[in-house]
C-alpha cells in the first residue's frame, strides 16, 4: 500500500493505529516532533480510554493508511503522560507578530512522510477546535524565534500569509469584495459610455423640400398625398360606383298584370 507524499498531522492523529498482528492500539493523541529543525519524528496513541499507558510510534513505522486506520509495523515504545508533557512541540503555541501582538494559534502541520520534514504550519485565528475555521500557511522560514508555547514572527497580520482554507465567513467576505469590485468596474464602463453618448451632437431632421431627401425622411402627410396621387395616375380615372343587380321577380309577380295596383292583394281565384 503506497503512502501519500504529504499528510496533515491532524489526518494522521484521527486514525486508529493497527499493527501487523491486527491489534488495535487506539487513536492518535499527539505528535512527537523536534522543533529546532521543524521535523516530525513520530506520534503517540492512547490504547485505553481510562488507563495512563501511552504508546509512541516512529514515523518510519507507518506502512499504510485507510479511511479509519493507520497501519504500522513493529513494536511501539511505552511511556506515561508525565513524560509526554516534557516533549517540546510548536503545536497549540501562540503566534506573535511585530510588537508581540497575538495573531493566532499554531493548529496543524503539513508533513512530508518520507523524511518527516514539516513543510508548513497551519495557523488558526481563533480556537482551532472550532469546525470550519480558517487556516493560514506559515512556512518555517518566516519564524524568527521560538520558545515553549510561543512562536515569534515579523508579520503585520494573518493577511500576509497565504490562505489554505477559508471559513464560511471568510469566503463570504472574499466573494463580496470580488463582487463589489466587478460591480464598480461595470459601473465605470457604463458611466463612460453614457458620457460619450451625451457629448455626441443631436440628430437633425432632414428638410423635406430638399431634392436629395430620402423617402423615409418625409413627413407622414406628404407620404399620404404622394400615395393618393400615384393611385390616380395608375387608374387614369376615378372609380365608378357599381349598382346592385336587379332583383329577380317571383312567379306571382310575373302573373300580376302590369296595370294592377301593387298594394291590392292578389285574387286567389284568378
Amino acid at each position: 500500500m503506497t503512502l501519500p507524499e504529504q499528510l496533515l498531522l491532524s489526518d494522521l492523529l484521527r486514525r486508529r493505529v493497527r499493527c501487523n498482528q491486527g491489534i488495535d492500539h487506539g487513536a492518535g493523541l499527539l505528535g512527537w516532533m523536534h522543533p529546532p529543525v521543524h521535523r516530525l519524528l513520530g506520534w503517540v496513541s492512547k490504547p485505553s480510554a481510562f488507563g495512563t499507558r501511552r504508546l509512541v510510534w516512529r514515523l518510519n513505522q507507518l506502512r499504510g493508511l485507510t479511511d479509519q486506520e493507520a497501519l504500522v509495523l513493529g513494536e511501539p515504545v511505552e511511556t506515561d503522560p508525565a513524560t509526554l508533557e516534557r516533549l517540546p512541540t510548536l503545536l497549540d503555541a501562540a503566534l506573535l507578530g511585530t510588537d508581540n501582538q497575538l495573531l493566532g494559534v499554531v493548529a496543524d502541520a503539513n508533513v512530508e512522510l518520507r523524511s518527516g520534514l514539516i513543510l508548513d504550519y497551519l495557523v488558526a485565528r481563533s480556537d482551532p477546535r472550532l469546525p470550519g475555521s480558517s487556516r493560514w500557511l506559515l512556512s518555517p522560514e518566516r519564524i524568527v524565534d521560538q520558545q515553549p508555547g510561543q512562536v515569534m514572527t515579523a508579520l503585520q497580520g494573518l493577511d500576509d500569509l497565504p490562505l489554505a482554507r477559508a471559513s464560511v465567513r471568510q469566503e463570504f467576505l472574499r466573494r463580496s469584495r470580488r463582487w463589489r469590485e466587478q460591480f464598480e468596474e461595470v459601473g465605470g464602463r457604463f458611466e463612460e459610455r453614457l458620457e460619450g453618448w451625451l457629448e455626441e451632437p443631436p440628430w437633425q431632421d432632414p428638410d423635406p423640400l430638399e431634392p436629395n431627401a430620402r423617402r423615409d425622411d418625409l413627413p407622414l402627410n406628404r407620404l399620404d398625398e404622394e400615395e393618393d396621387w400615384d393611385d390616380q395616375e395608375a387608374w387614369g380615372e376615378p372609380v365608378r360606383e357599381v349598382s346592385a343587380p336587379p332583383r329577380r321577380r317571383t312567379g306571382s309577380e310575373r302573373r300580376r298584370p302590369f296595370d294592377a295596383d301593387p298594394l291590392e292583394p292578389e285574387d286567389p281565384w284568378i
